[in-house]
Formats: structure tokens, sequence, C-alpha cells
């Protein structure tokens, strides 16, 4: 069972989404199931800081042993800040997803729209949703 962390919104494409509750700037990453379907993570490519995004744009990819996968924002804003520490070393996404792997940082300008709860993620990922 995946870890689905309370207090966290989610995507449909696995993306979580820290600080909604907390202003205008939130931290973005991939979900432990994300990591986990993924395998190994090897690289992984960041929106640039200063860059302007729209939640649902390909912003990025995490490459793995497996596959690649695109980064979708979950929200739309200015990216403020990208955790270089993840480009360096790629499996802190494995090993952290929802601490020292979070991959960027976007300030939000207007609703987010179409995050899902623990509960509803929850469901979507045991194949119930």
């Amino acid at each position: 069972m995946s870890n689905i962390p309370e207090g966290l919104s989610y995507t449909k494409e696995h993306e979580w989404v820290a600080g909604l509750d907390e202003g205008l700037t939130v931290t973005v990453g991939i979900t432990d199931y994300a990591q986990d379907q993924l395998g190994d993570v090897v690289y992984v490519q960041l929106p640039e800081a200063g860059t302007t995004v729209e939640a649902g744009d390909s912003v990025g990819e995490v490459e793995s042993t497996k596959s690649v996968s695109e980064i979708y924002s979950p929200v739309g804003g200015e990216v403020v800040e990208v955790n270089q520490a993840v480009v360096d070393k790629p499996d802190l996404i494995n090993s952290d997803p929802y601490g020292e792997g979070w991959l960027f940082r976007v300030r939000v300008e207007g609703e987010p729209e179409d995050l899902l709860s623990p509960e509803e993620y929850t469901a979507l990922t045991s194949g119930e949703a």
C-alpha cells in the first residue's frame, strides 16, 4: 500500500501539492505510488525558476530504469524554486518523495482546480475510482 499523507492535495497524474492552505507558494512533487511504479529514478528534468506554468502543463520529466514520465504542474503560476538536490541526486524521489524528493515550488495564481483529497487519491490508486 502506498504512503498517502494527509494534508496534501493530489492529481490524477500522481503529483502532490503541499501548502495550499498556507498562502501563495506551494511545493510540488510526485507521489510514493508514482515513484514505486517508475522504479529507480535516474534522471529528472525540471522547469526553470521564473517559468510561468498553467495547471496541467507538462513542465518536465522523470526518467527511471523502466520508463520516462512527464511531470505536470498541478497549479498555475510562476515557478519560484526548483529542487537542485533532486536534479543532482534523482534517487531522492525514491527514498523520500514527500520530503527531500520534492520537485519545484510555484507561486500560485488563481484557485487550483481538479485536485484530489487523500481519500480520493487512495481510491484512484487502489483501483476504486
